[in-house]
C-alpha cells in the first residue's frame, strides 16, 4: 500500500502530512511459500515551518530466505511554500544497514551435509554471518491540491556488506518514480489514483493502484504490480477507514496472478497511521521584554 505510506519510499515526504505523522506496516508476502519475505517497518516524519525544513526516522525489518536485513535511516528535507502552487520538498537521508546471513540453511551442488555442514564452499559460510555498512539517499517531492509527483534515490554509495572471509554484498543503486492524483467525483466522493515505478535501470516493476474515498472516511480500491510474464506479481484488493480524525487503518490482500501463484495463498498487509494533526513549531515564540514603569 505504497499510496499511504510516501514517506518510505521517498525521504522528501518529510513534513508534506502537515504534522506529525507515525506510520507502522505489517507485510506477510506469498503465505504457504517456504522462505518467503517478511516486513515490518515504522517511520516518524514531522514539520519544521518555522525554518522551511522537515525530519524523519525510519525503521526496517526484512526477512526473506537465509537473509536478514535491517535498516535505519533519518532524513531531512527543505521545503519550498510555492503557495497556491503547491510545496516542493528536497531531501536527503543517511541509512544504516545491516545484514545477516544464516549459512546453515543454505545448501551448494559440492557440499556434504551427512555429517553436519560443510558447504565445501569458503565463500559460504556455515553459520550466522553479519554485515553493517552506511548509505546516502536522495528524493525530490512536489505536492499539489490536485497532484503529486516524486523521484528517489537510495543507495547512492553503493556501500558493501562483507558477511564472511570471501563474501561480500553490494546495494546497487534504486530509484523510485511516484504520482498520484486527487480528483473530486462529488461532495462527497474523490477519486486517488497512483503510480510506483522501482527500478535500478536493469529490472523494472511498475504498480499501479485506484482508491476510491466516501466522505473522507472509508475508502477500498484496487492495484495491479507489474507488466510483464517476468514482473508480473499480483492483483491487489485495499481496504480501510479513518477511524478518528487522528488514526487511519488499512488493509491489502495480494491475489498473486504470476509464474508463483500455485505455490503460495496471497500476501497480506496491514497499514496503521496517527496524524497528531496539529501543528508543531509553526513558528518561534516572540521574547518577553519585561517592562518595569507603572505609570
Amino acid at each position: 500500500m505504497y499510496m499511504l505510506n510516501k514517506y518510505a519510499y521517498n525521504n522528501a515526504y518529510n513534513g508534506l502530512d502537515e504534522s506529525l505523522s507515525l506510520t507502522g506496516v505489517f507485510r506477510k508476502q506469498w503465505v504457504d511459500f517456504p522462505g518467503s519475505p517478511l516486513n515490518v517497518n515504522f517511520t516518524a516524519h514531522l514539520p519544521l515551518e518555522y525554518i522551511s525544513s522537515g525530519v524523519g526516522l525510519g525503521f526496517e525489518y526484512d526477512a526473506i530466505g537465509a537473509y536478514r536485513n535491517i535498516s535505519v535511516r533519518g532524513s531531512y528535507s527543505y521545503i519550498l511554500d510555492l503557495g497556491k502552487s503547491g510545496k516542493l520538498s528536497l531531501g536527503v537521508a543517511g541509512r544504516f544497514l545491516q545484514k545477516s546471513l544464516d549459512g546453515s540453511k543454505l545448501l551448494t551442488p559440492e557440499g556434504n551435509y551427512e555429517l553436519g555442514i560443510d558447504h565445501n564452499d569458503p565463500s559460504v559460510p556455515i553459520a550466522n554471518e553479519t554485515g553493517m555498512s552506511f548509505s546516502l539517499d536522495a528524493a525530490a517531492y512536489y505536492k499539489h491540491k490536485f497532484f503529486e509527483i516524486g523521484v528517489a534515490a537510495i543507495n547512492l554509495t553503493q556501500p558493501t556488506l562483507n558477511l564472511a572471509t570471501d563474501a561480500s554484498i553490494t546495494y546497487n543503486r534504486a530509484y523510485f518514480f511516484s504520482a498520484s492524483g486527487n480528483i473530486k467525483l462529488t461532495d462527497q466522493f474523490y477519486l486517488h489514483p497512483s503510480f510506483l515505478l522501482k527500478t535500478d535501470f536493469i529490472k523494472f516493476q511498475p504498480e499501479i493502484a485506484v482508491i476510491l474515498k466516501w466522505n473522507n472516511n472509508i475508502f477500498g480500491g484496487v492495484a495491479f504490480r507489474g507488466y510483464d510474464n517476468t514482473s508480473t506479481d499480483a492483483v491487489v484488493f485495499v481496504v480501510g477507514m479513518q477511524i478518528t480524525k487522528n488514526i487511519m487503518l488499512a488493509y491489502s490482500y495480494d491475489l498473486s496472478v504470476g509464474s508463483l501463484q500455485t505455490y503460495n495463498s496471497g500476501s497480506h498487509e496491514v497499514v496503521l497511521n496517527y496524524n497528531l494533526n496539529k501543528k508543531i513549531g509553526k513558528e518561534i515564540p516572540s521574547k518577553i521584554i519585561y517592562n518595569p514603569r507603572f505609570l
